[in-house]
């Protein structure tokens, strides 16, 4: 629908993907970039782990959140995707050398006794009832095809979410330095007010926000230790109007609420794979969230797989009239 939002900064991949003018697309991802075009499309789209895939070339925005990662149709498409792009590169500073596995031969192992965590309260929580029941519905069918549903409990996320803008926007001040203020006017208005906003930010706040983001990361870690993945919305409601996302810009609240469920996981670089679970009152895609642990992209691709061997709704396409 023109009427409705496609996301954020990567809204043109996810269109262009979503339409069918290509096999698939990057995305960057440093509040949810990558998954609310792949939300908001019906896409399939991969935040990998920080550090999996190179940001050599990319405008930074804020560095120690930036991701790049593919938007495709499907969770296959993804691997495909992303057996080309991973990998170390000494070019980027904050590139993970780490072995790169197969990532496509795993897809048809299935999710047989895999453990997928939900923390109820997290995901459900004041959370749109067609969200929450394509949610409901996709752990039923996870049961179905053997995954053992584990209940866990979240790391406390909430002051982290409130400080993202703070810490987002005292990181992309960094960047513009050598041409701000002094070409402020070559800049548009919402970069300038974020830019203006990391430069009003103190460092103690910048500390306190790097030391909750050390203690959600370390406490996400230990939960992984007990699961293989976790199970989450990728946005709270239905896909908003472009008339309703320019009011919720403006109310923090109701932006936390959106961000709940990406930026915890930009802060802890963990990966994080969004893919298409129904279609709302509206005939607009509703998405999960399958997240795991630091490069375990091969387990939440084989699982999204399973999810959409099992599943049509990442096969349903736009009607462009």
């Amino acid at each position: 629908s023109a009427e409705h939002w496609v996301g954020t900064s990567s809204s043109g991949s996810g269109v262009a993907t979503a339409a069918g003018f290509c096999f698939a697309c990057l995305g960057s991802g440093t509040g949810g970039s990558i998954r609310y075009p792949s939300a908001t499309c019906g896409l399939s789209g991969l935040k990998p782990t920080y550090g999996r895939v190179s940001r050599y070339g990319v405008f930074d925005l804020a560095p120690s959140l930036d991701h790049v990662g593919p938007m495709t149709r499907s969770a296959a498409d993804c691997a495909a995707m992303l057996q080309a792009i991973a990998g170390y590169d000494p070019q980027d500073p904050t590139s993970l050398d780490a072995p790169v596995p197969d990532y496509m031969s795993g897809l048809g192992r299935g999710v047989r006794d895999m453990r997928i965590g939900i923390d109820r309260a997290y995901a459900f929580d004041g959370v749109d009832a067609s969200v929450a029941q394509a949610l409901e519905n996709a752990i039923d069918q996870f049961e179905r095809l053997g995954a053992r549903i584990v209940e866990i409990t979240m790391p406390s996320y909430e002051e982290l979410v409130a400080a993202w803008v703070m810490m987002c926007a005292a990181e992309t001040a960094l960047v513009h330095h050598e041409t701000y203020p002094s070409r402020a006017s070559a800049y548009g208005p919402d970069l300038s007010n974020l830019i203006e906003h990391g430069l009003a930010t103190s460092g103690v706040e910048v500390a306190r926000g790097h030391i909750l983001r050390i203690e959600f990361s370390q406490a996400l870690e230990t939960l992984f230790g007990g699961i293989d993945c976790m199970l989450c919305p990728t946005m709270p409601s239905p896909t908003p109007t472009l008339v309703q996302m320019a009011a919720y810009g403006a109310d923090p609240d109701v932006l936390n609420a959106i961000l709940r469920y990406t930026v915890p996981f930009d802060f802890s670089g963990s990966p994080a794979l969004t893919l298409p679970n129904g279609i709302d009152a509206l005939d607009m895609p509703t998405s999960m969230q399958i997240i795991g642990p630091a490069l375990s992209e091969s387990v939440i691709l084989r699982a999204g797989a399973a999810y959409q061997d099992a599943t049509d709704w990442h096969c349903r396409h736009p009607d462009l009239g």
